[in-house]
């Protein structure tokens, strides 16, 4: 299984790793680390020698309670970046946004992968993602960031946001977007109290009945910290044991602030697990 990003092949048939490159000033773990854009070239050429196999350049956060940016500061803040990171790496640059004008203009400037927390919904990401013809990554969220943990609320959080991403990907084939340019992420923490989180994470084997390749972004989010009582910044150990079960759970990319830990940390599973991943 792989995906073709412009030419430059994500090989699926092993987890692989992408790294994060916030370039926000309120991100809610890196937030103001990588706005310059030697800080954050830099980041990007790290995270690449760590092992990451793509790396996802953001302009606006989305954390919870997030204010949305304009199309032309989230522009100023990506594509310098994406277009630096291009000529210098030779792993896929994917665009973290909801923006078809920022889809397009990041395409341009070198990047070959979308990450989309909306799944496309905003009018014509769908026809703009057709029309660049590189990989996306439809994610479930329920509500907007500024507002989406005030009273999230599921009958079966499985099976709603199996079928949100089920109904999304039929969405996006009946528009011409191929199925093995899809990618699915169950949005931990996007619309989500704790013990949905819980759930979904529970039940992450299920999503493989979608039959597209799965995305788990769970590093040091809140959940690990209500666990383990831990800060942001201390939650490494938590990150990597879910990373491990994510994996172990069929998940194809894991969605990562700290590269180097995650990769050997698969390295591990792989090398002595005594189940072969799937």
């Amino acid at each position: 299984m792989q995906l073709n990003c412009g030419g430059k092949f994500l090989d699926l048939s092993r987890p692989i790793v992408m790294g994060i490159l916030n370039v926000t000033p309120d991100s809610f773990s890196d937030g103001g680390y990588f706005v310059q854009l030697d800080a954050a070239t830099a980041q990007g050429k790290r995270m690449a020698t760590e092992g990451a196999a793509i790396i996802d350049v953001g302009g606006e956060s989305t954390r919870p309670k997030a204010v949305t940016v304009s199309v032309a500061e989230e522009l100023h803040r990506v594509i310098p970046v994406i277009t630096a990171l291009a000529t210098k790496l030779a792993i896929p640059i994917s665009i973290d946004t909801t923006k078809p004008e920022v889809m397009q203009a990041a395409i341009k400037a070198g990047a070959s992968f979308i990450n989309d927390t909306n799944a496309l919904r905003a009018d014509g990401a769908v026809e703009m993602a057709k029309f660049l013809n590189v990989p996306v990554c439809l994610m479930h969220k329920q509500g907007e960031p500024s507002t989406m943990q005030q009273q999230p609320q599921y009958q079966n959080v499985v099976v709603e946001v199996q079928q949100f991403l089920r109904d999304r990907v039929a969405v996006c084939q009946a528009a011409g977007i191929a199925r093995n340019h899809l990618v699915i992420d169950p949005g931990f923490g996007f619309g989500k109290t704790f013990a949905h989180n819980l759930t979904l994470f529970r039940h992450l084997n299920s999503f493989k009945q979608l039959d597209v390749p799965l995305m788990v972004g769970i590093s040091r989010k809140s959940m690990l910290g209500a666990i383990t009582n831990k800060s942001v910044e201390q939650r490494l150990p938590a990150s990597l044991a879910a990373a491990i079960l994510a994996i172990q759970a069929g998940a194809n990319i894991l969605r990562v602030h700290d590269v180097a830990e995650t990769v050997d940390a698969i390295k591990i599973v792989e090398t002595l697990s005594l189940h072969t991943l799937e």
